[in-house]
């Protein structure tokens, strides 16, 4: 990805600040011409800049107020049928491949302890999966952010 200037990045900066402000509102926090804006979002948009505009939900409002990690070991060979399976249950909020001693990171919600036991059978009985190791979260210490990394940008232009 090209390297962003200053100007994309106090308009990412806006946008983390308030996702919900539209162009007319981010062009006069900025003091830019809408066209301008509007131009950048859609090169923004070409850079792949931008994740999903999915709204974040607390699972806990869902009624899940257990979260766990799941270190998962794998037949690397059925690493990409893998991921499909592991996509088709609904407790798995996140996947990542690793370095390392295990294979794949799993971020899982569950009702209770006995939720998170049945959700962690379904992950060993797809098939690959060697092992898991399971951790409990205890809590949210740094919830994902960006702004740090845009603060940073801004201070090297």
């Amino acid at each position: 990805m090209q390297a962003l200037d200053g100007t994309d990045t106090r308009l990412l900066s806006a946008l983390a600040q308030d996702p919900r402000r539209t162009v007319v509102a981010l062009a006069q926090k900025l003091g830019l011409s809408r066209n301008t804006v509007q131009a950048r979002m859609v090169q923004l948009e070409k850079k792949h800049a931008f994740l999903s505009f999915e709204r974040r939900i607390n699972p806990v409002s869902l009624g899940y107020p257990l979260m766990a990690f799941i270190s998962v070991h794998v037949q690397q060979q059925k690493l990409g049928s893998l991921a499909e399976d592991l996509a088709a249950v609904p407790e798995i909020l996140e996947g990542y491949g690793l370095t390392g001693s295990a294979d794949l990171l799993l971020r899982v919600v569950a009702l209770d302890a006995e939720d998170l036991f049945r959700i962690n059978g379904k992950i060993l009985a797809c098939d690959g999966v060697e092992r898991t190791d399971t951790a409990l979260a205890m809590g949210e210490l740094i919830p994902f952010r960006i702004q740090p990394l845009l603060d940073r940008n801004s201070a090297e232009d």
